[in-house]
């Protein structure tokens, strides 16, 4: 059995449908199972991540979990799972986390997440995926007033990667032992401008779409109106400072899965539907 925190997440998502077309008992964690749309045969169970006492349920006869960064009490959490009986986690972490860059909000929990698998004695294999495809979602509120999208952080390239394709390496972390202790780096083929990606879904959308570059002022007033101060001190670090690397690209998806990861044409004509 493979619990799936998240299930009804980017990525928990199509974990759960990949875990389920290759007929592995699974278990999706939600948190309200009336709203959950899942597969045929995936069992749903309500619990919290940051109230580890609520898990009992979920995690009986749990063999492996996929597990997301940034919970507050995960050492406990770790520690239930251990006495259930999991044997086996997948994280879900990122790049940020190789900096170690406590003073930085999203490193800060991505780091301590890896710190605190890591001494749970559990096998673990950690999935540090760059941004996802499916980021580009964000942009729908302009899209449906127009057709010129304003980007934050221009010049910034980035190997997106496709949702899909980190579920696919999570489920064969949570089915062969053969990537236990491993830190796997996650990236999509290419590694684009935000202009780009406005390019691809122009010609997807068969639409003139144009992209309005930000500079760093106006973006980092998009981002103070979204969210915590700390976390936008966190993004203008990454990419305003260029302290986290996302241009480069890692063979790691088709080492595992034996494909090459999608590319961002291949993820937006498979979503278009979302962006009408």
């Amino acid at each position: 059995m493979i619990l799936v925190a998240g299930a009804t997440g980017n990525i928990g998502a199509e974990l759960v449908r990949t875990l389920s077309k290759q007929g592995v008992p699974v278990r999706a964690l939600v948190r309200d199972q009336a709203k959950a749309t899942l597969p045929s045969g995936v069992e749903a169970v309500t619990g919290d991540l940051n109230r580890p006492e609520t898990l009992s349920e979920a995690l009986d006869g749990v063999h492996g979990m996929f597990l997301l960064s940034g919970y507050n009490d995960l050492p406990d959490l770790l520690k239930r799972a251990k006495k259930a009986g999991v044997q086996r986690v997948a994280l879900l972490s990122g790049g940020s986390a190789a900096l170690q860059d406590l003073n930085n909000a999203v490193s800060r929990y991505m780091t301590l997440s890896e710190r605190a698998v890591r001494a749970s004695e559990l096998a673990w294999t950690f999935l540090r995926p760059r941004s996802f495809m499916s980021n580009s979602l964000r942009w729908l509120p302009q899209l449906a007033v127009g057709d010129v999208v304003r980007v934050q952080f221009p010049d910034v390239r980035v190997g997106a990667i496709d949702p899909a394709d980190i579920a696919a390496v999570a489920a064969t972390a949570l089915t062969d032992g053969g990537l236990d202790g491993q830190v796997l780096e996650l990236t999509g083929p290419q590694a684009l401008l935000p202009a780009d990606q406005i390019a691809v879904l122009a010609a997807v959308l068969d639409r003139p779409l144009v992209a309005h570059a930000l500079s760093n002022e106006e973006t980092k007033a998009e981002l103070v109106a979204t969210m915590p101060q700390e976390y936008v001190d966190a993004f203008l670090g990454f990419f305003a400072d260029g302290t986290l690397d996302e241009a480069t690209l890692y063979s790691t998806v088709e080492q595992v899965i034996g494909r090459p990861p999608s590319t961002f044409a291949q993820w937006a004509t498979a979503h278009a539907d979302a962006f009408k």
